[in-house]
């Protein structure tokens, strides 16, 4: 019964899959996820967010959700999107909770549903990973998170075929990605003046992404050093 359950919920997962993804092929989502589209809508936008917050706010997270759960391009520029729209505080709780969430469903889907598809295509980064769990646990998921050695996308997808527990891997998420959010979400207070996404990758930001991966493990051999000498 259990195993017919299991069944009935992955192809219940899968058609989902096929229908967002359909979707987003059909109507040519992507166009409106780009930098470019975005900027032609932002003075009509800005002025609909004004008088209508709460309602901009869900529709903002429900998009963000959606993207990042099923890995679609765009995050990127939603991210600065949203603080250009929603301002630095705003823009980083909205987005925060909203990459977390759709970055854990992603995890679930991964877990439960394309295990082998997943396992076959992305063996090598799979064994890089593993590795780096076993030796580090959640530290290795949070130094990946706050310099992206891989795409996050890839990130979701992987650490779904681990052993790390859903709410490890949330709450690990949830940190982790919240310096490089603020980061983009303060770069889009100038969305409406770039002229690409490379524009924010400033020496200084990358520095800075590098330094914070460093943090982890500098704190955790500094604690090993502590209870060697007490």
């Amino acid at each position: 019964m259990n195993e017919k359950k299991s069944i009935v919920r992955k192809i219940v997962v899968l058609f989902l899959i096929a229908v967002s993804i359909a979707f987003f092929i059909a109507f040519d989502i992507k166009q409106y996820l780009t930098l470019e589209f975005i900027q032609s809508q932002q003075t009509t936008i800005n002025e609909y967010t004004q008088n209508n917050f709460i309602t901009s706010a869900i529709t903002f997270f429900i998009i963000y959700v959606i993207t990042t759960a099923f890995s679609l391009p765009g995050a990127v520029v939603l991210t600065l999107f949203g603080g250009a729209i929603f301002g630095l505080l705003w823009g980083t709780l909205i987005i925060s909770f909203a990459s977390t969430i759709g970055a854990t469903i992603a995890f679930l889907i991964s877990r439960f549903i394309l295990i082998k598809t997943i396992q076959h295509k992305f063996a090598s980064n799979l064994k890089t990973i593993n590795e780096g769990i076993e030796k580090e646990g959640a530290i290795y998921l949070l130094t990946l998170r706050l310099i992206p050695a891989f795409p996050f996308f890839i990130i979701n997808l992987l650490m779904g075929l681990t052993k790390i527990k859903t709410f490890t891997y949330y709450w690990v998420s949830q940190i982790g990605m919240l310096a490089g959010t603020l980061v983009y979400v303060y770069a889009g207070q100038q969305f409406s003046t770039l002229t690409n996404l490379s524009g924010i990758m400033t020496p200084k930001i990358i520095l800075a992404f590098v330094l914070l991966a460093s943090f982890p493990f500098l704190a955790r051999k500094l604690i090993e050093i502590i209870k060697k000498r007490v």
